[in-house]
């Protein structure tokens, strides 16, 4: 902490030199002169023990239960206003301060231990925060532990955990694990580290295991396989549980158990998908539906657009959404509005230099890039960047081709924008550009033409993702090797489109409505690098294409854009399909 100005270094200087001093701090052995006005600043408990708790002549104060190096540290602190906070003192120095009620290194010490929140300490700090009573670190602590489970399981530290403080962690709904099969495993390991004690609490352990979203499989070739569970009746109960749980799921019949849905519940997610706005209906949406990945359900949210928009830009930066340019079906749009996630309300930002439909947005290092577009009038190559701490938009070099209907990523540093129209043709071309250089240079060309493309940086590479190419809509896929400067092909999609988005979540690459030829629709698919496999996902509640979406990391209030826990029906895992409706859209 930093010093308080002129004066403290007077008042320390006629401390240390004994003047004007009115009373004494004895702690043990140790004496400290002390000006009691200087202390009652610095604490109230310091003012409630010079004016309530003695008589105005007494002189000498006993205080226990501390080191007389850390009531050096605080008396310090009084007249100075700064602390020396180490990896070594910060324990005792907070437990002193937080006796002696000196909020401020209370907070200094709480923030140096979250700043080193970390897989191998967050137990201890966690539990420490509880001893001294430091609410806030207390959550910290504890939010990381659930947050970075899948690194704490592996620490010393989990071995520690109590089973009382074990069993809720995994009771959590936001404990942020994609298989159950971490939990379980967990659970064996935190087990095995003192067998003898702690065998006898399977049972209660197991049963925090969301075991139906696991598969029949490995609860009969994994779980019953273990003699942990295999020798436990209440074990055999809860694992039978789970694959009569499973089995409706598969069916989709609802099951009235509470004990089967809490086996089913699904965790919250680390992240959800948004898709904004689009072309729906004939006419520009301002609808915002997000996808909950691990109930594989889409949710309508109220807080729309402030204006309806279609080919448009949407990125997450800094705890905000913003949706960039667009076009509403009359006005080609250079404004910018900025979501906040926090309070569910839309505001204005500085507007772009140019108006841009058909836009290319993407972060890189802190800022909004977009590129190229259309105006209104002309297919447009220039490029710009915003920087939200100044709220300002500044030009950056143009690319080397004319592109709208294009789409960009940001890998490595690099910005790569594929394909697009540009005035006369769908593009098979691509670039990069360098920050640093403030450079395009043109890679190789894509395999197929693309307009309406979708690209995204997945698994180390660049994926370019169906669009346009001139004659139909396209249902292939390739991917750029920056190593190599060559694209190969892979997987084909499920269903052609254009316009459409395309995230990456939970390691898996989405792609989101769009235009199949004839119709918008609502369909989603995934594509699994691991099997080059496309699979078919919940789809939307409405069709559209010339949509945007963007990736929201877990927030505070994740469960405002989640689908409701205690309203999800045990067959939640694939719903019964309706028949599409005919809805064409012109694309480009």
């Amino acid at each position: 902490m930093s010093g308080q100005g002129k004066s403290t270094s007077v008042y320390n200087e006629l401390r240390l030199q004994g003047k004007l001093c009115d009373a004494v701090i004895k702690v043990e052995d140790v004496e400290f002169q002390i000006h009691k006005i200087i202390l009652c600043n610095c604490s109230p408990y310091f003012r409630s023990l010079f004016t309530c708790w003695s008589t105005e002549d007494r002189k000498v104060f006993n205080v226990s239960n501390l080191s007389p190096h850390m009531m050096e540290l605080i008396i310090h602190f009084a007249y100075t206003g700064s602390v020396m906070v180490t990896e070594d003192n910060v324990q005792d120095l907070l437990l002193a301060a937080d006796m002696l009620n000196v909020v401020d290194i209370v907070k200094t010490c709480s923030n140096f231990l979250s700043e080193r929140l970390c897989p191998e300490k967050c137990i201890s700090i966690w539990q420490f925060a509880n001893i001294c009573f430091c609410p806030e670190l207390l959550q910290r602590a504890y939010s990381y532990i659930i947050h970075h489970f899948r690194e704490v399981v592996f620490q010393d530290e989990f071995l520690q955990l109590s089973v009382q403080e074990l069993s809720d962690i995994l009771d959590r709904d936001d404990l942020s694990v994609k298989k159950e099969s971490t939990v379980f495993e967990a659970i064996l390991r935190w087990i095995s580290h003192l067998p003898e004690e702690r065998e006898g609490h399977i049972a209660l352990l197991l049963s925090k295991v969301r075991l139906a979203l696991s598969s029949e499989e490995y609860i009969k070739n994994t779980v019953l396989s273990n003699k942990l569970v295999s020798n436990n009746s209440e074990c055999l109960e809860i694992a039978n549980d789970a694959i009569q749980t499973i089995r409706h799921m598969v069916t989709k019949t609802p099951l009235e158990s509470n004990v089967s849905y809490r086996l089913a519940r699904p965790r919250l997610p680390d992240a959800v998908l948004l898709a904004v706005g689009g072309w729906s209906n004939f006419n520009p949406s301002d609808e915002i539906e997000v996808y909950d990945v691990r109930a594989n359900r889409w949710i309508n949210m109220k807080n729309n657009l402030m204006r309806p928009r279609a080919y448009h830009g949407v990125v997450f930066l800094n705890e905000y959404v913003y949706c960039v340019g667009g076009f509403n079906g009359v006005e080609h749009f250079n404004t910018v509005h900025r979501f906040d996630l926090s309070t569910h309300t839309w505001h204005e930002v500085a507007p772009m230099h140019c108006r841009r439909c058909y836009v290319s947005v993407t972060v890189l290092n802190g800022c909004i890039y977009a590129m190229g577009g259309f105006d209104g009038q002309t297919r447009v190559r220039t490029a710009e960047r915003y920087r939200p701490e100044t709220n300002q938009w500044s030009l950056i070099a143009p690319m080397q081709e004319t592109r709208s209907d294009a789409s960009c990523t940001t890998l490595h540093s690099k910005i790569y924008i594929c394909g697009g129209f540009n005035g006369n043709e769908c593009l098979e071309t691509a670039e990069y550009y360098n920050l640093e250089t403030n450079q395009w240079t043109m890679i190789t060309p894509m395999n197929s033409r693309r307009s309406g493309i979708g690209v995204i940086a997945y698994a180390d590479h660049v994926y370019a993702v169906g669009g346009f190419d001139g004659n139909s809509r396209l249902q292939s896929a390739e991917f750029y090797n920056p190593q190599t400067n060559a694209w190969h092909a892979m997987s084909s999609m499920l269903t052609p489109r254009s316009n459409f988005g395309i995230e990456v979540i939970d390691d898996l690459l989405f792609v989101v409505g769009g235009f199949n030829g004839a119709t918008t629709t609502y369909n989603v698919e995934y594509y699994d690098v691991t099997m080059n496999v496309w699979i078919e996902a919940c789809r939307m509640e409405i069709y559209r294409s010339a949509l945007s979406c963007c990736v929201v990391p877990r927030v505070p209030n994740m469960t405002d854009y989640t689908f409701p826990r205690d309203s999800l029906p045990l067959y939640y895992l694939d719903e019964a399909e309706e028949e599409e409706e005919e809805e064409p859209v012109d694309s480009n």
